[in-house]
């Protein structure tokens, strides 16, 4: 099958080797073209324009950083990708912006599926990510197997509202936050109470949280390795924000996402926004 992939960060590129190495004939686009260099040596075909790839692929898979991105590579995709043509967005976005692109593509005679996930870039590798969907069922199905080979070890189907899934990866995402400055929290009160906070995290990790999320970032946390970042902390509040704006959309209050967003700010602006996310465990304490 040929497929279209947009958009090769530290994420979109083991993504994007897992559907080449899957046996699909893959062409690719990014705007900085170096970063195409690793499926290029996967045999992968580096298109030199998003139109170029529309020319070859009825079904486009985009990886992009915001929803101002994701908005101006649409525009083009709308405009060049075949009636019946598949835009797949695993970007972490509005809602409301997924159901204008939905909107979009239909006037278009395109199909567009959300499909968030969730995993870092090792997962990735491991093809062990996590992938929510919604949108048209028919397009679900379709898709469903290109996930599995794009590294998902799970594919959980949202239905048909088109702004789910990206609700699912906002929820999500912010749960992640909250676990981050609640490991960096717990750690601090452990060191500051004279308990080794590593024999605490070794504990709680093997029984009350014994989960990938908590192994990995009880880890980068307790050793402050926060970098290279697998998700920077620019990019996490962005995500913090758009809870905060989903929040607001539906009258909801979440003291907490405030909480995060004002400590990942406070990171960027001190010229930390590159470094992981996961720094924000460190709250206010440094």
């Amino acid at each position: 099958m040929k497929i279209g992939f947009i958009g090769l960060g530290s994420l979109g590129t083991p993504i994007a080797i897992n559907l080449k190495e899957s046996g699909h004939e893959l062409y690719v686009y990014n705007r900085t073209a170096s970063k195409t260099a690793p499926l290029a040596a996967k045999g992968a075909i580096v298109s030199d324009s998003i139109e170029a790839i529309c020319g070859e692929c009825n079904i486009v898979f985009t990886m992009v950083s915001d929803d101002a991105a994701i908005k101006e590579v649409s525009a083009v995709l709308l405009d060049h990708l075949p009636a019946e043509g598949i835009h797949v967005s695993m970007s972490t976005i509005l809602p409301q912006t997924s159901v204008e692109l939905a909107a979009a593509h239909q006037q278009k005679k395109q199909f567009y599926l959300a499909a968030p996930v969730f995993g870092r870039p090792e997962a990735a590798v491991a093809k062990k990510l996590n992938y929510v969907i919604s949108g048209d069922a028919v397009i679900r199905k379709t898709i469903t197997p290109l996930l599995k080979d794009a590294g998902g070890a799970g594919v959980f189907d949202f239905g048909d509202s088109f702004s789910a899934a990206s609700t699912v990866k906002l929820c999500g995402n912010f749960v992640i936050g909250a676990a981050l400055e609640a490991i960096g929290e717990s750690a601090a009160l452990a060191t500051a109470s004279g308990v080794d906070a590593a024999a605490l995290w070794d504990m709680l990790s093997q029984t009350l949280f014994n989960t990938p999320l908590y192994h990995n970032y009880s880890r980068i946390i307790l050793q402050q390795q926060f970098e290279p970042a697998a998700f920077t902390t620019k990019l996490g509040l962005k995500d913090m924000k758009l809870v905060l704006a989903q929040a607001d959309a539906v009258n909801q209050t979440m003291p907490l996402a405030g909480l995060l967003k004002n400590n990942m700010q406070q990171l960027v602006d001190q010229g930390k926004g590159a470094v992981d996310w996961s720094a924000v465990s460190l709250g206010r304490r440094q």
